[in-house]
């Protein structure tokens, strides 16, 4: 019988100002490195007052990591220095390989009633691809498949297998995945799990039970660690569960991280912010 992962920590996510000064819910970031390798931050952007979220995230460098963008309500456009430009919609995903580097700026609109819901996960890259190539995609809802099993959960894939179904987003080094999930009501979601990977679920609708053996629930807004094993339990409460999953393969390496780049030593981030200052920092 497979071994069902416990849970190993909870975070209850920290509001927090970033940008130009939006207010968001951090689940983790800098000072849980490198705990949840090979993820370095997980945000909840989240409101119905323009105020909270308008003035976005200008121009900005990354390095060394990918940023992923998923969008629930409103939109975001986005422009960086490679030439693309666009706008991410309700259920459309951007996956953002920053690499050897790229200036970027995304800003946040809401919908017709002023609603604005999204999410947005760094994912570090191994000293071997700090520096490749940047490439940008971005997934429309339309091109995310979702599978629903017998007993009704809905799942989205956005980078991961299930069933024989393949998410649209492929060839990432870390090999995560990357699923939106929602169980109904005092239902279970059993899900086998790579042996050593790191898996993480962050809820963001209802409340559910996400180790066997813990008979109080966990509720929207906190971030789940699970310990190792090889399948993940997950009963839905009275309300159901919304929660998104996220595994990945540790990288296993030091981390130097300041601002928006992340690299592997402290010599290799001045490095990076002595090019931003000099123009040389895009190659």
């Amino acid at each position: 019988m497979a071994k069902v992962r416990k849970i190993k920590k909870i975070l209850k996510s920290v509001p927090t100002i970033e940008g130009a000064g939006v207010h968001l819910k951090r689940a983790f970031g800098s000072h849980h490195a490198p705990q949840l390798d090979p993820f370095l931050l997980l945000d909840d952007f989240h409101s119905d007052d323009p105020k909270d979220y308008i003035m976005g995230f200008p121009w900005h460098p990354h390095r060394g990591i990918e940023t992923i963008t998923y969008v629930i309500q409103g939109n975001v456009e986005h422009g960086d220095s490679m030439g693309n430009k666009g706008t991410i919609n309700l259920g459309d995903i951007q996956w953002m390989t920053a690499g050897s580097g790229i200036i970027h700026q995304e800003m946040p609109k809401g919908d017709k009633n002023r609603n604005l819901w999204g999410f947005q996960l760094w994912a570090n890259l191994p000293a071997s691809h700090k520096m490749m190539e940047p490439r940008y995609r971005e997934v429309k809802s339309a091109d995310i498949p979702e599978v629903i099993t017998d007993n009704g959960t809905h799942i989205k894939i956005i980078c991961g297998e299930i069933d024989g179904v393949q998410g649209p987003v492929q060839d990432i080094v870390t090999k995560p995945e990357y699923l939106d999930i929602t169980i109904p009501a005092k239902q279970t979601f059993d899900y086998p799990t790579e042996s050593g990977y790191t898996v993480l679920a962050y809820a963001i609708k209802g409340d559910g039970f996400f180790d066997p053996e813990i008979s109080s629930s966990t509720k929207k807004e906190n971030l789940i660690q699970f310990d190792e094993g090889e399948q993940i339990s997950i009963t839905a409460g009275d309300e159901g569960m919304r929660f998104l999953l996220i595994t990945g393969k540790p990288i296993g390496e030091p981390v130097a991280w300041y601002g928006p780049i992340v690299m592997n030593s402290q010599e290799e981030l001045q490095q990076a912010f002595d090019e931003y200052k000099n123009g040389t920092f895009v190659k």
